[in-house]
């Protein structure tokens, strides 16, 4: 839209000028000088405000302008709109009335003055008969206001307020008279500051009564007072209130000029001009071209006020009125006042398509702007000068462009490059019509490639131009100056401007540039990416006629790499592509582009042509090469005439051996294309096959007639090279570890048209899947070295194999470019000499591997040893009359990789010792062997035997556990006088216990979990730790069942031992416990005797000491001396135990019951007084009434002051049960066992 004139096609808001918040000068927008002379000057004497809240309001109002703002009525936050204008103090009104002309006479009669901007001025260049003009726009836009917005400042200040005030009213009434002389209906409002809070601004009532009764102002429209002591966002909304208001002063404002509009038109004649024409053709403007008038301002108006549907109605109305016959087909072809009329009836049909746009009619705007064109495309075709001419279809271009302009401004959401649509849908009382593609409003794109194909056609039309026409007029010549008349110069230069003999003229390659790369953004930012990719191509075009080769390049460069017209096969848009971006390479200097876009082009799928040379040793002749380009291009972006494929015919293979392959390369050049002479060709495998390397040998080549199939046998051979595929610089070579590759050399010579096939057997040598990946084809002239790289995908075709007699059979299975390498059948055992049935934990494993050679030839072996599991342990590796390795453990796994074993012979053997170290439980382990190896004759071939074992390892014993409580000996004593540390060697003591002990017998009972036969060797228990400040000591029993005896499987035995706690401080009276473990040293039966394996079984936390009281019951024997067995009765003498370990005096009571099953001699009822930190003991004899059977004293210890009851602990020869504690009367014949309890009997007694 910027081919129209300034103003013309804005969108129309109220103009609002805002004065007093900016010191900056204001240029005005009046340019003419007599309109300058005669404007009417509005000043205020007052400075601006400069104070910090006068900033804020400045810039919140600058935010507020709506000049930039989408061209839709979505957005229904802002409740006004304004074109905003900040000045200082002045402000200049255009003349409301234009002067006579100077060298008119005044006649008697007085003249009615009109506009300067009306035809009915003689100053105005309408004058007599033009319609209307961008000028009286400009008018409403940027010289008069809707609404002169003005702020002062109210001082609070009370010596200063009268002065101040009488400055304010005198101010006020100034500018306000001055806009009332002007003559203009410009709404005048005052915003007064105030630096008081909205709560406090009370106070100053009085004064701003007298403000508004002095200047007249209306408090409700006109006048506003407005508090800023107020946080930002408070008079952020104070002011968006105050312009609220504003804004229906300025709605109201053009409502009236709208209402004067249509008044003018209801009076039904035409106006007189100030002065009677008196040149020309003397005519004034016609009623008709007055109601166009009067329409167009009406619809301006409306705009203003934002009642779009009002404006265009009344645009219409003028469209309809100006093109029919009484207005535009009454005017000459030849006159200045049609071309007027054209440029009016497109401003009035653009700001129609904005209306439709803006109420959302998109299919309506559409229809609406081919009906414009084809209106005026009859209408210039009859009474202008036709439309086979490049001023037709310059505005052709303008008129296309015009459409992408207005949908940018409109900004529909449905077009946004995000939702990829590239057409709005139609309205909906439109969606049941059978609408074309075209009627369909689409995104800018399409507009600007509509305008770039119109730009064409008017550069092929320029260049049809005569050279006569083409010469600037002769003024000396009438006949020369209407020479260019057949021409339609319509918002287009003159011939001699548009396409003149000497100069550039207008540059069409840059205008076409120009709408093809907007177009071209468009399509890209929708993923219309083929559409996008010609453009490109037109782009370049253009760009060619500029000769800007490196800008084609940028352009064209990725779309040739990345072309998917090359798998979708539009060859035609390859070849236009290839050729432009060729062009535009050879001249930028470009070599390796060139080479490749050569290299596509001999593909015989494209155009010939002609004169062309297709031969790809020429292609950098006429141009500069220093040295030797490198050429990398991959069947990813190029299309070769090369065709390359690698097959094996058989599937399957074996390790050691070799397989057929073949090689086939296939030519599809151009029938008289110069023949390809290959380099070398370069098959690379992934898996465990080795490169093949061919190289051109001219003396290979074979004097025969050309065939199309041509099969040659290549031998291979193994060679070490250090050539990097990738590498362009033989420096780096140097420096690289050299490879073996499978080398072979032929003729490489391709002829157009021909499939060279080159048999092949490749050695297979490590088992595993294999397959050809790549094929790199080397072609090397005198110029640059060019490399081609096949990638050989998977594909669902099947291969085709050759033979020598040019008859072909196809390969029966998918990807025959894969092999399976089976690996070679090993003859080397592994085995495990002596395996025991079971292994336990604790102990050293020992497992002696046996290594035989069964092949026919000496095997350089290597052994690799693992071990897995959870938390494996470590082992060590002893080959024989070799070194030994070790392995540390490992949380999942444990290997020795690599252990060389050395040559074994044939039919010999080899062993190696793995020893295991011991482990501290069960446990499950995979030992895996494998054995790599080659052969002496056939070091190339890998080998490899593997073996895996499973070793179950168990805990050979199981025990369980009793601590039993028993009465100590010692106890402590208050009274005992001595050191508390005994003396020690060195300056140091130790801390000798103190504290109360107690005694426990701990039973253990292991069982064997074993498959065999052990010896147990000794038996212990360990005290791992202690809590408590407390003291430990353990000892064997004086029976203990377990030592030096052999356990059978499946069999329990027992073993005692005696524990004594003892707490380090008498006064700690806390409980304390003891870890222990159960220690078993054993050996199987078949080991050496100097075979120790030890089992250490933890044993759970016990209480070792406690701070509560606790009874303990001992029993002893008593028989009178000399007395024979069977006729003396037995005394039981029961001892009752009381221990006092705390800090308290504790009393007891003790009551033995009566009993059918014993007598007893002691007190029935007694009371037991127990000190802190002592014991007393109790003695009960008991003659028991039964013999071999256990009874129950029926004894029970209650502490007084509690009143709980005290448990009774048996000891040795007793046992309890849920009632008490039983004791055991041996029958008769056992009644002389006991003869040594009498002196304890006697003790105790």
């Amino acid at each position: 839209m910027d081919d129209y004139p300034a103003g013309s096609l804005d969108h129309n808001v109220p103009f609002l000028v805002v004065s007093g918040l900016s010191t900056s000068p204001t240029k005005s927008a009046l340019t003419d000088p007599r309109l300058r002379e005669q404007g009417i000057l509005v000043r205020s004497e007052l400075s601006p405000i400069e104070t910090r809240e006068a900033k804020i309001i400045f810039r919140c109002i600058q935010e507020k302008d709506a000049t930039n703002l989408p061209w839709n009525s979505q957005d229904t936050s802002r409740r006004y709109k304004f074109k905003i204008k900040t000045i200082g103090r002045e402000f200049l009104l255009p003349p409301r009335r234009a002067r006579l002309p100077d060298n008119y006479d005044e006649p008697s009669s007085p003249h009615i003055l009109h506009s300067p901007f009306s035809p009915l001025s003689p100053g105005s260049s309408l004058y007599p008969d033009g319609l209307i003009n961008t000028q009286w726009l400009q008018k409403h836009q940027e010289l008069i206001p809707s609404v002169y917005l003005t702020f002062y400042s109210l001082t609070s200040d009370p010596t200063l307020a009268t002065l101040h005030d009488n400055q304010l009213k005198a101010d006020i009434n100034a500018v306000k008279n001055a806009i009332g002389r002007s003559g203009y209906r410009c709404r005048f409002v005052v915003v007064i500051l105030s630096d008081q809070s909205p709560s406090s601004v009370g106070q100053f009532e009085e004064r701003l009564d007298n403000v508004r009764r002095n200047t007249g102002l209306d408090p409700k429209t006109s006048l506003f007072v407005l508090p800023t002591q107020r946080t930002e966002a408070d008079l952020e909304g104070a002011v968006d209130s105050v312009l609220t208001a504003v804004f229906e002063q300025a709605t109201e404002y053009y409502r009236d000029l709208g209402r004067h509009a249509r008044k003018k038109k209801a009076r039904g004649f035409a106006p007189q001009p100030s002065v009677p024409p008196t040149t020309g053709t003397s005519h004034t403007l016609s009623l008709q071209g007055w109601n166009i008038r009067y329409d167009f301002k009406t619809a301006v108006l409306a705009e203003f006020r934002q009642e779009i549907d009002t404006a265009l109605r009344s645009y219409e109305q003028a469209y309809e009125t100006l093109l029919g016959a009484d207005v535009l087909e009454t005017i000459p072809g030849y006159s200045p006042r049609f071309n007027d009329a054209r440029l009016l009836a497109d401003i009035t049909a653009i700001r129609s398509l904005k209306c439709l746009l803006w109420t959302g009619q998109s299919t309506a705007a559409v229809r609406r702007w081919q009906a414009h064109h084809d209106r005026i495309y009859d209408l210039v075709d009859r009474r202008g000068r036709g439309t086979h001419n490049y001023g037709w279809k310059a505005w052709e271009a303008i008129w296309s462009t015009v459409m992408a302009n207005l949908i940018e401004k409109v900004q529909f959401p449905e077009l946004d490059p995000s939702t990829t649509l590239t057409y709005r849908p139609p309205e909906k009382n439109l969606a049941a019509d059978r609408l074309q593609p075209w009627e369909l409003l689409h995104h800018q794109g399409y507009w600007y490639r509509a305008a770039a194909r119109h730009l064409a056609n008017r550069r092929r039309l320029v260049r049809s131009i005569s050279e006569d026409d083409r010469k600037p007029p002769d003024a000396s010549s009438p006949t020369k100056l209407n020479k260019a008349y057949g021409y339609d110069t319509y918002m287009c230069p003159e011939p001699y401007e548009e396409y003149p003999l000497v100069g550039t003229g207008v540059n069409h390659s840059l205008l076409i540039f120009d709408r093809l790369v907007l177009a071209r953004t468009e399509f890209q930012r929708r993923h219309q990416m083929r559409t996008s990719a010609e453009l490109a191509l037109e782009c370049c075009k253009e760009l060619e006629r500029m000769r800007k080769w490196k800008h084609i390049m940028s352009i064209l460069t990725p779309i040739w790499r990345n072309m998917s017209f090359r798998k979708e096969g539009w060859w035609d848009i390859m070849e236009a592509l290839s050729w432009t971006l060729r062009g535009a390479a050879a001249e930028a200097g470009q070599k390796d582009l060139v080479v490749a876009i050569d290299w596509e082009l001999l593909n015989r799928g494209f155009t010939r042509l002609p004169g062309w040379h297709y031969d790809i040793t020429k292609s950098l002749d006429g141009m500069v090469v220093d040295g030797q380009p490198l050429v990398n291009i991959s069947d990813e972006h190029v299309t070769s005439f090369l065709q390359a494929s690698f097959v094996f015919k058989g599937e399957e293979g074996k390790a050691g051996r070799s397989c057929p392959s073949q090689l086939s390369i296939t030519s599809n050049a151009f029938p008289d294309a110069a023949p390809v002479v290959l380099g070398a060709v370069r098959v690379e495998f992934d898996g465990s096959l080795r490169t093949i390397l061919l190289k051109h040998d001219p003396q290979n080549k074979k004097t025969q007639r050309p065939s199309k199939v041509r099969v040659t046998k290549v031998a291979l051979v193994e060679a070490e090279t250090n050539d990097d595929p990738d590498s362009d610089d033989a420096s780096e070579t140097s420096s690289q570890a050299t490879t073996v590759i499978l080398d072979g050399t032929d003729d490489l010579t391709v002829l157009p048209g021909q499939t060279r096939v080159f048999e092949m057997d490749v050695p297979l040598r490590e088992p595993g899947e294999a397959n050809a990946s790549s094929i790199q084809i080397s072609v090397a002239p005198k110029s640059f070295i060019l490399k081609y790289t096949v990638a050989i995908r998977e594909t669902n075709s099947v291969g085709l194999w050759y033979s020598h007699s040019s008859s072909r059979k196809k390969v029966t299975r998918i990807n025959p470019y894969r092999i399976k390498v089976l690996p070679r059948p090993p003859k080397m055992e592994l085995t495990l000499v002596n395996m025991l049935e079971q292994y336990y934990a604790s102990e050293s494993i020992g497992l002696e591997l046996e290594i035989l050679n069964e092949e026919d030839a000496d095997a350089i072996t290597k052994l690799d040893v693992a071990l897995y599991g959870h938390n494996t342990p470590g082992y060590k590796v002893q080959v024989q009359d070799g070194g030994e390795r070790s392995s540390q453990p490992g949380a999942e796994e444990s290997r020795l990789d690599g252990i060389s074993v050395g040559t074994i012979s044939s039919s010999k053997s080899v062993r190696a010792t793995i020893t295991i170290e011991p482990v501290d439980g069960p446990i499950v382990l995979d030992l895996m062997v494998k054995a790599r190896y080659h052969l002496a004759s056939d070091p190339a071939t890998p080998i490899i035997q593997q073996e895996t074992y499973h070793l179950n390892i168990v805990n050979p014993f199981e025990a369980s556990y009793d601590l039993s409580p028993r009465l100590h000996s010692e106890w402590p004593n208050y009274f005992t006088t001595g050191d508390a540390h005994d003396p020690a060697e060195g300056d140091e003591a130790i801390q000798r216990p103190r504290g109360i002990a107690q005694k426990w017998s701990l039973a253990t009972r292991y069982a064997s979990f074993a498959h065999e036969d052990l010896a147990i060797l000794d038996l212990d228990v360990n005290i791992l730790s202690t809590q408590g400040n407390a003291t430990c000591k353990t000892s064997k029993a004086e029976i203990t069942a377990g030592d030096g005896v052999v356990i059978s499987p499946k069999t329990i035995e027992e073993a005692q031992f005696e524990l004594v706690a003892q707490k380090l401080d008498l006064d700690d009276r806390s409980p304390a416990t003891a870890d222990l473990a159960f220690t078993i040293k054993w050996r199987r039966l078949t080991s050496s005797r100097n075979t120790v394996n030890i089992t250490v079984l933890p044993l759970p936390r016990f209480f070792v000491t406690t701070s509560e009281p606790r009874v303990l019951a001992g029993v002893s024997y008593y028989s009178p001396p000399g007395s024979p067995a069977e006729s003396a009765p037995q005394l039981l003498l029961l001892d009752i135990t009381i221990e006092n370990p705390s800090s308290h005096f504790l009393t007891f009571g003790l009551m033995m019951d009566p009993s059918d099953e014993f007598a007893f001699s002691g007190a029935k009822t007694t009371t037991l007084n127990v000190l802190p930190v002592a014991r007393r003991s109790v003695t009960y004899r008991l003659l028991p009434l039964v013999k071999g059977a256990w009874i129950r004293p029926t004894l029970v210890v209650r502490d007084k002051y509690f009143q709980k009851v005290l448990k009774i602990i048996p000891t040795e020869g007793m046992k309890s049960d849920r009632d008490g504690v039983l004791v055991w009367v041996p029958p008769e014949d056992e009644g002389d066992g006991d003869s040594g309890s009498e002196d304890g009997a006697s003790q105790d007694a």
